[in-house]
């Protein structure tokens, strides 16, 4: 049972650095937590007011009630999440946010709920679907999602070493040992069911309905998410989009490619590294 009883601002461990007129909200994927944009945060803070805060789900959140996976079987709790952590924060327009994996369909849905939350959603390695249907290639078939949720299930700690391989680039091992870290501090029971939730999700009917202007942010070798995914995405998002394409390997462009994941946001949003 999920009991809220204290603010949303403690109990995700959300804080507000940097300087600046604007403001930016910053949102870690699957097994994450907000350490995932320390090697960018510096630059940013320079030139925003950041919001950082780590999901219910993830290890760096120390109360295991507030996680209820029947609740958050679906990203639409999470974005309610998000809009009422900024509520609370008393951000309530005009926001740049940037959402790193399943968070980037968490921000379009969020901005269709509250539209002027956001003026600009980077959506970072981000898929509205990953299992391919028809015509539609994300990435998997069922059987290997069926598969990835098998292993999580029965050697989680084995896992979440093999997986942080494959989603960083090999190229910067303290990176794969840090993601490796804090897969491995995300409990077990809430790993399951969130793996369910985000690889079986299925979020192409929405995107018609994102009228924010979209940045989509794309890796050039992402094991999770093909390049048709980010191309697919800017056809479908009704507002104005870009595809923006960081020449790394993997599934974290703001940990292996940092300074060119900053060059394309200075382009984008008009500020100076």
């Amino acid at each position: 049972m999920v009991a809220l009883e204290r603010s949303l601002e403690a109990a995700m461990n959300a804080r507000i650095i940097g300087s600046g007129s604007e403001t930016m909200v910053l949102a870690h994927g699957f097994g994450g937590d907000q350490s995932v944009w320390d090697k960018v945060l510096p630059c940013l803070t320079k030139h925003y007011q950041v919001v950082l805060f780590d999901w219910t789900f993830s290890g760096a959140v120390k109360d295991p009630n507030l996680f209820d996976p029947l609740k958050y079987s679906s990203y639409d709790a999470f974005a309610d999440d998000l809009i009422a952590l900024l509520d609370e924060l008393h951000l309530e327009s005009s926001l740049v946010f940037v959402g790193h994996s399943m968070s980037g369909m968490i921000g379009c849905i969020a901005s269709i709920k509250r539209p002027q939350l956001f003026n600009r959603l980077i959506l970072v390695a981000a898929s509205p679907r990953y299992i391919n249907i028809d015509d539609y290639e994300g990435g998997f078939d069922d059987a290997t999602i069926d598969g990835i949720i098998s292993s999580i299930e029965s050697d989680y700690e084995n896992w979440t070493s093999n997986f942080a391989l494959l989603v960083v680039d090999n190229s910067d091992p303290i990176s794969v040992n840090n993601l490796a870290k804090c897969l491995k501090r995300m409990r077990h029971e809430f790993a399951v069911p969130l793996a369910k939730t985000v690889f079986r999700s299925d979020k192409r009917d929405i995107l018609d309905e994102v009228t924010t202007p979209c940045t989509i942010i794309q890796t050039t070798n992402d094991i999770v998410v093909p390049g048709s995914v980010a191309d697919y995405m800017h056809k479908k998002i009704k507002g104005k989009s870009t595809v923006e394409i960081v020449n790394t390997n993997g599934h974290f462009p703001q940990l292996t490619a940092h300074l060119e994941f900053l060059a394309v946001l200075a382009g984008v949003l008009g500020f100076e590294i």
